[in-house]
This record gives structure tokens, sequence and C-alpha cells, in this order.
């Protein structure tokens, strides 16, 4: 199997480098070394290296060395109601490579019906002129059916696309229904890709937000009172279950509030196949935002699954992942300006979806989890890069600082803190939801592809530099257990001789029973021929009743309510 890769020359050639003095942090060990890199690879790794003269060396006395982040949820190019984010590849992966982050994986949404293969082309073209970092992709499926296996196929085997994502939510655009679901984790699961899911009951929210809307609530808070949490959790549930019975690993996008998270770790712990993923927004903020006075801040929080409302869910998020209930952090980035929120300035429903935290999320994570003691600098690692790259097959090239790994590099300082703001930040929205936050631990060196890209707090990025990174199927740190799985699952008959005894027959008694309307049906007939459906009901506006030809006995009145004396009095 071969990728091809678009570009070849337009990205600058890395510089010849030497870190020294700095704690080298892996995801499973840190030591003190020095790195040697060269052509945006790491060539050496160790204690008194013999390098080129003339190398520029970089100190990291007293700082942490490791891998460079991995943002594994971004939609830098994905149009809402026909609007492209503003933030796109360029913005969105500058913004990236400031916080310390050296790698997306942003999502392909086509619109539903058109060609999965063509939206591809379409995003590879667009983020090759317009990224600053590496890239990858996930490919969205707007509509399942059988038809698309072949796509499907092609993306895995030719177009080195290893992951998709069904949405639960967002009905008549984008659901899809369990059964299709399972029919395509079946697909995924042959293919060995990851099946992914924006876990919410569309069918629930479709009625609270148009009951929201009868009632007069246009406003943000609209769209968290549309989107409880209860809606997000039995989605998760389904899904788990669903991709249990597929045998197929589940990812689950945007982890949001507590019950959802814990249904995540409860399935983990029976040993299912399923990573949860929390978001820098549900990690540093929370939902009391929706209600603000200012409906330009208030919409800026917008997203699906909504920021709960609850001020404990980031803290609680955070002890999930130091635990290892969840195992990703990512960013779900997505920005559009006031401009373009102003769209549902009078039906939240029509507000875009999406908020800034790219640049945000190893900070927010390191603030969160490592400068409380949830987590050590190890595990940082793990959630911030490594096990997004052993689950999308990117490791050791990605997530890991070893001798052949990419360049992608980060020296940090966990003294360091910063403040966000919009006044600040690298993205052009106006709003951003961290405003003021302050955090501890910051970026003070930026590596990318072999090049130095944050250095002394100047940013210095290359629009189109990034390289798209291709991902194999079947990742080991996923497949293994299924694939095992596989071979305890086979269905076994028992064997047994043929009965020959008698057999009921049912012919007669057999009935075809009509399906469940799901709307209101047409009025009651004014007129019935043949003997009265006692379910039906003889009930209507005007007209002739349907038991107007049955005598009627005389009214009567009970005094007494039921449990007391009855004493009955004819009225006639």
């Amino acid at each position: 199997m071969s990728f091809q890769n678009k570009k070849s020359s337009s990205r600058p050639s890395g510089d010849c480098l030497i870190i020294k003095g700095g704690k080298i942090v892996n995801d499973d060990q840190s030591f003190y070394a020095d790195i040697y890199i060269e052509d945006g690879t790491i060539k050496q790794l160790g204690e008194k290296l013999i390098v080129p003269s003339g190398v520029k060396t970089v100190d990291a006395y007293g700082h942490i060395v490791m891998p460079g982040g991995i943002d594994a949820n971004t939609s830098l190019h994905a149009p809402q109601m026909g609007m492209n984010p503003a933030d796109d590849f360029y913005h969105g992966t500058k913004a990236a490579l400031a916080g310390g982050t050296t790698m997306i994986i942003d999502h392909v949404l086509p619109e539903p019906g058109t060609s999965l293969l063509a939206a591809y082309e379409q995003w590879r073209d667009t983020a090759d002129r317009r990224a600053c970092c590496d890239y990858s992709l996930h490919m969205d499926i707007t509509r399942w059916h059988e038809g698309l296996y072949e796509e499907v196929e092609s993306l895995v085997k030719d177009k080195g696309v290893n992951s998709f994502l069904l949405f639960m939510g967002y009905k008549d655009k984008y659901q899809s229904s369990d059964s299709q679901l399972y029919e395509a984790f079946s697909v995924f699961r042959d293919l060995g890709a990851i099946a992914q899911v924006h876990a919410e009951n569309g069918d629930i929210i479709d009625e609270e937000q148009k009951k929201l809307l009868e009632l007069g609530i246009t406003g943000p808070e609209g769209h968290v009172l549309s989107h409880p949490e209860e809606v997000e959790t039995e989605a998760v549930y389904r899904a788990i279950t669903i991709a249990k019975q597929a045998n197929c690993p589940l990812y689950v996008t945007k982890v949001m509030s507590k019950t959802a998270a814990d249904v995540i770790a409860k399935a983990r712990k029976k040993g299912m196949v399923v990573y949860g993923e929390p978001i820098t927004a549900s990690l540093g903020t929370d939902g009391s935002h929706y209600w603000s006075k200012n409906w330009a801040e208030a919409a800026a929080f917008v997203m699906s699954p909504p920021l709960n409302p609850d001020p404990s869910t980031p803290q609680y998020l955070a002890s999930l992942l130091a635990c290892g209930d969840l195992q990703v952090t990512s960013s779900a980035q997505a920005g559009f300006s006031t401009a373009q929120k102003a769209v549902g300035k009078d039906d939240f429903t029509l507000i875009p979806e999406g908020s800034n935290g790219v640049e945000e999320r190893m900070a927010v994570v390191w603030d969160r989890a490592v400068a409380t003691g949830r987590l050590d600098e190890n595990e940082f690692v793990s959630v911030t890069s490594s096990n997004a790259a052993k689950l999308f097959n990117l490791y050791p090239r990605k997530g890991r600082i070893a001798v052949g790994s990419d360049a992608d590099i980060v020296i940090w300082n966990p003294k360091e803190t910063q403040t966000f703001s919009a006044k600040t930040h690298n993205l052009t929205v106006e709003v951003n939801i961290f405003e003021g936050l302050e955090c501890r631990g910051a970026p003070m060196v930026v590596i990318s592809g072999g090049r130095i890209v944050l250095e002394d707090g100047k940013l210095n990025v290359t629009q189109g530099s990034g390289r798209f990174v291709p991902r194999k199927a079947f990742p080991d740190s996923v497949y293994k257990r299924i694939k095992a799985r596989s071979k305890m699952a086979e269905a076994r008959g028992v064997p047994r001789g043929n009965y020959d005894g008698p057999v009921h027959d049912v012919t007669n008694v057999t009935k075809s029973v009509p399906p469940t309307p799901t709307t209101r049906g047409p009025p009651c007939p004014k007129t019935l021929t043949g003997p009265r459906n006692l379910h039906q009901s003889g009930f209507t506006l005007a007209g002739t009743q349907i038991d107007d030809h049955i005598p009627r006995r005389s009214a009567q009145r009970i005094v007494a309510p039921p449990g007391g004396r009855s004493n009955i009095t004819s009225l006639s």
C-alpha cells in the first residue's frame, strides 16, 4: 500500500538543530539527553553528540522537551449554512503552532449525497495551499448507504484515511439510524478503520427545539436547553452498544458531560474497545455563559454537544483523563465570526456551531490536570499527543521523541503563565471563550518539521508548509483486541438431531399488523358499518355521531365521590 503526497517541494527544508540540556518527556519515560535534528527528522539522541559545525543550538535547560501536540479534532474548512469558518487552515494551524500543537486531524464534511472522494480532494487542495503544520483527515459520513462502500474502501486503501465519523444528531440532515450505524461499523471493522460518532439523540433535540421556539425562546440559551445532557448520554450508550455488537472500535468525539463520560468509563471497565475525547472547552470552561446578557458572547459558546452548565464538569473530566477513562484531548476548533453567528440572532437553531480552542488546548490541559496534580508529565504527553498518534496509526513517526521520528517538538516551560484573550490570540474571531483565563504552562520553543516556528515569543510560520500525513489501516493499539475478539465471538450452532415431533398449525391465526403511525392520523369517520370497534373513538366536533342509533339511558348524578357512600339520584 502506497500513498501519494501531492506536495513534495513547497515545504521549506528543515534546520540543522541541536537541543541541549532539556528533560525529554515521552508518554512512557523521562530522561535527560540532547537531540540532533536534520532534514526534519530526529537523527541523534543522547549525550555528547557529534554534530556538524555551525549547527544552531537551542537551549532547553530547566525546561521540558516533549513531542508536539496532536489535535485530533478540528473543523477548519467545514461549512455551515454555506459559510466556511472564519479561521481556516492558515489561521487555525498558525494558532495551533502558537500553542504547541504541531499536527491536526481535520474533519472532511461532504454535502449529503455527494462524493466522499471529491470532498477529500477539495480538502486536500485547500489544506495543501494553506496549512502551516502537518495535517491528516477524518471523513464524515453525512448520508450512509450501501453505495458508499467502494469510496470508503478507496479512502482507506488509497488515500490514507483510517477514521470515519457518523452523526447521531442533526435530524433530517446528517443523522444516521441505528441500522445504518451497525452496517457502517461493520464495514469500518472489515477495512481496519476507526468508527467515530457525534453522540446526541437527534430526534429528541428536534422536538425540544420546536417546543422552545414556540415558547419564544430564540437566544443562545435555547441551544443548551434543547440539548440536555441526557441526549448525549443516551446516544453514547447506544453507540457503544452498536459498536460492541459489530465488534468495531469506537471513538466518541466531544465528551461534554459527566454522565456521558461515565458511560464510556463503565464500558471500558467491561473491556469494550471505546475511546473518549474531552475538548479544550469542556476542560476549560462551562455552560453558564449561554445566559450572558451579551448576545455575541453567549453565541460564541454555541457548540454541539453544548457545554454543561454544571461548573464542576471540567474538574470531573480532568479526573477521568487522569485515571485513563478518557484518552485524548482535542479542541473541536471551528471558528465563526460574530457576524456569521448572527445569522441565528432570531433563531438559536441557525447559529453556526463551534468555538476556539486549538491554541489554548495544551495550556488548559496542563493547568487543569498537571498543575493540579491529577496527571504527571508523561500522562500529559499521552493525552495531548501520543494516544492520538497510536489510535490513528501515526506512532512513532508522530507523538514520540526518538531517532527516526519527525522533528515536531515543543520546549515547554511549566513555570510560565499566560492569559488568554481575543486581543492577543492568533485567530480572527472576535470572541475568545477563555477570555481572561490564566493558565500555568506555556511553550517556549516550537519546532515543526525541523523548523523553529516559535521562539522568544515570536511566531514565524509559512503558509502551505504543512504536509498531508497518510494513515494506514488496522492500528495495532486498537485492532489487536478487535481481531482477538473476532476469533472468540464466532457463533457456533449446537449439534443436535432433527426434531420430528408435532408442529402446531399457525397459518390461520397469523395476521399482518399495520405499522404504528409516526404522526397523528386523520379524523375519525362520521359513519361506521358493521360491528362497533370499541377501540375507535366516537367523538367528533360536529356532525352525526357513530352511536346515535343506540338508545340513551337516563342521566344519573353521583352525589358522593368514589370510595365514599354511594347515593345515586335520577335526574329525570
